[in-house]
């Protein structure tokens, strides 16, 4: 395993994270409960094999995640590095202690070493956090008492954004999204570690759709890479500015391959490095003929969410990242995040192609969309 230092923290972090939130299943008496001790067995196994860095949430795995980790981390808690979050649901410094004090309880620890705000955005900072009597000043508070070691974000706002929370001279550590589907955080990131803080990221495989097989993918390096998966972690931890990449493991054999990948001490050179960025950067444009997701022809009088269709039929076409694609597509629909209906139920009444822009066969794309995905 590979280690580096976490910004200015002193800290040796492995390449590797264990992201908690993607927990081991199984069928009880005909429902789907998270199995805790094959859960402890996965990350003991990591652990064993050199991560040396655990993340989890209060709301991961419906709840759960936290005190599974808590039960995994006993006999390890010297040896390893935990990362949990604080969810800022209001401006109340009181209630963010209370939150910070059940975390404490569930994982079963005297202390949290990177305590995150969870998700936070420029305008929850200054309108939540740094506050009379607010979040910042109990953040501060807890680390004073050592029950925080250090003062941490998670971020999924504008780049330009993260810049502003790191000029605040608060934080030391950020979470963010970055793999080579969207780099839009690339420079923020080098300004992060410029500034001395730890970077670590979240969504490394493009949460799964990096992770399943694609000729597009695996072929974009001289040689190839062995998966999708493999180049995807691999492009992430090449970045110098990079010090963590978390992925969240459900079995014993993603630990095992994601540990030979970030144990691999080749990182990509600048050379294959620029080749993926100006192929991705090619694919991205050529999804674009297909769709911009500029959303002009929505809504659509018979529900059907031609962007969110659209941008799964380009995973598939494009990138040929399929079998994701396919999965996707079921759940349209289904979930609060896949709001509106699949391809196949258009008629065809072509109100959406009026108002497009790009002039796109919005029918025909539709029907080509659920032949394929369907």
């Amino acid at each position: 395993m590979q280690y580096r230092v976490l910004g200015n923290t002193g800290v040796k972090i492995s390449t590797l994270g264990f992201g908690s939130m993607r927990l081991p299943q199984v069928n009880v008496d005909g429902k789907m409960v998270f199995d805790s001790d094959e859960s402890v067995r996965i990350i003991h196994k990591a652990f064993e094999l050199g991560v040396n860095y655990i993340d989890t949430a209060p709301y991961y795995c419906d709840s759960e995640s936290e005190t599974i980790v808590g039960k995994a981390i006993k006999g390890w808690r010297d040896k390893v590095y935990l990362s949990t979050k604080n969810p800022i649901e209001d401006d109340s410094g009181v209630h963010y202690r209370e939150r910070l004090e059940k975390s404490l309880k569930k994982l079963d620890t005297d202390y949290i070493d990177f305590y995150h705000m969870w998700g936070i955005s420029w305008e929850a900072f200054e309108q939540k956090i740094n506050v009379k009597e607010g979040p910042l000043m109990q953040a501060i508070k807890a680390k004073n008492e050592g029950l925080i070691k250090h003062i941490s974000f998670s971020f999924h706002d504008k780049p330009e954004n993260m810049i502003k929370l790191i000029d605040t001279g608060y934080f030391e550590t950020v979470l963010c999204q970055y793999n080579m589907l969207d780099r839009s955080n690339e420079q923020a990131i080098a300004y992060a570690h410029e500034k001395g803080l730890g970077v670590v990221i979240m969504g490394p495989v493009g949460g799964g759709k990096l992770g399943t097989p694609s000729d597009v993918i695996q072929k974009l390096i001289p040689g190839g890479a062995k998966s999708s998966a493999e180049l995807a972690l691999r492009f992430v931890i090449s970045n110098t500015n990079v010090t963590c990449a978390l992925s969240g493991m459900g079995s014993m054999s993603m630990v095992e391959e994601n540990v030979e990948t970030a144990s691999n001490e080749m990182k990509l050179s600048d050379k294959e490095i620029t080749d993926v960025n100006v192929a991705m950067e090619q694919n991205k444009k050529l999804s674009e003929l297909y769709c911009t997701g500029c959303n002009y022809c929505m809504p659509c009088p018979q529900g059907v969410n031609i962007p969110l269709n659209f941008q799964l039929m380009n995973y598939h076409r494009v990138y040929k990242i399929s079998e994701y694609a396919r999965e996707e597509y079921k759940k349209i629909g289904t979930v609060d995040h896949m709001k509106g209906k699949r391809a196949d139920e258009c008629i065809e009444c072509g109100l959406c192609e009026e108002k497009c822009p790009q002039k796109i066969e919005i029918r025909k794309q539709l029907k080509e969309t659920a032949e394929a995905l369907g």
